[in-house]
């Protein structure tokens, strides 16, 4: 045998002359198969001028002097101002300075298969998953920031998806891994937002509904109006001397308590204050 089985180095024989000759072929080699670096595993026309020990993948629709005689995926070395092929090795690995991805040569080919990202069942940080929480997380604080760094938008938003309008899409809160409140798309597409004091039984604590934005407060079913308030309102209340400004909008209700004749609800027309009992400006 002249040569090594895998990586094909020449092997110094008894009594050869010029023995450095040989030697200097397998560092020769050892400088391209030993933490292979190539410039490109794209590039397809040979370059007119490279600098010494340049190395390239050599890929499918190659051109020029040298290159369209190599074979594709060999590896195009630049040596004394000219370019020799060299062969591949099984499980080779190259680092690809413009892509900055790993290649592996295997079955004859290049390929960045299994460099690949690849999905995980689950994943835990600082915690064990389940079949249900496949990702767990155990820490004080988590943290979802917008992309400073590719950079993205600026924009930032968790995004969860459901299959289909019944089923649900939420945010879950819990005391002792009990339900507490939840809020999000539960079992329609309206959004609402429920508590439980026994993670058991939920009961609805307000409720927007997806085809109309209608709001419904502590109570169950859909608005019917723009507001729908399942129990008494308590607006804010106001002395005659600290009311707000009537002119911020038509419309406000504000409870006053010491308005001559006793308390009583006032509205804004814009303007002025009145009782709602007989639309008097509030004195």
């Amino acid at each position: 045998m002249s040569q090594s089985s895998r990586l094909r180095f020449p092997y110094l024989m008894p009594q050869q002359a010029q023995k450095h000759l040989t030697h200097n072929e397998a560092l020769r080699l050892l400088d391209v198969l030993v933490q292979t670096a190539v410039v490109s595993a794209d590039r397809t026309d040979e370059p007119e001028s490279a600098a010494e020990g340049d190395l390239f993948i050599l890929p499918a629709g190659r051109s020029g002097a040298r290159w369209a005689t190599m074979a594709e995926g060999a590896l195009a070395l630049c040596e004394n101002g000219a370019f020799v092929e060299i062969e591949p090795t099984e499980g080779q690995i190259a680092y690809v300075r413009d892509r900055k991805v790993l290649l592996v040569y295997t079955q004859g080919a290049w390929t960045g298969e299994p460099f690949a990202p690849r999905p995980s069942a689950s994943f835990a940080v600082n915690a064990e998953p389940s079949s249900t929480n496949r990702l767990t997380v155990a820490a004080d604080a988590e943290l979802l920031t917008h992309d400073a760094r590719t950079p993205g938008t600026g924009d930032a938003r968790k995004i969860i998806n459901k299959a289909a309008p019944g089923r649900t899409a939420a945010v879950l809160f819990q005391t002792g891994f009990s339900g507490r409140a939840e809020f999000g798309l539960v079992g329609n597409d309206d959004f609402s937002l429920r508590v439980s004091a026994d993670g058991a039984s939920f009961r609805d604590a307000m409720r927007i509904g997806a085809s109309d934005g209608r709001v419904a407060v502590a109570r169950a079913g859909a608005a019917v109006c723009a507001l729908d308030v399942g129990g008494p309102v308590r607006v804010g209340t106001f002395a005659k001397a600290a009311l707000p400004a009537a002119a911020a909008g038509a419309g406000q209700i504000v409870f006053v308590p010491d308005e001559a004749g006793g308390a009583v609800l006032a509205f804004s027309d814009g303007a002025a204050w009145r009782r709602v009992t007989d639309r008097a400006v509030v004195a």
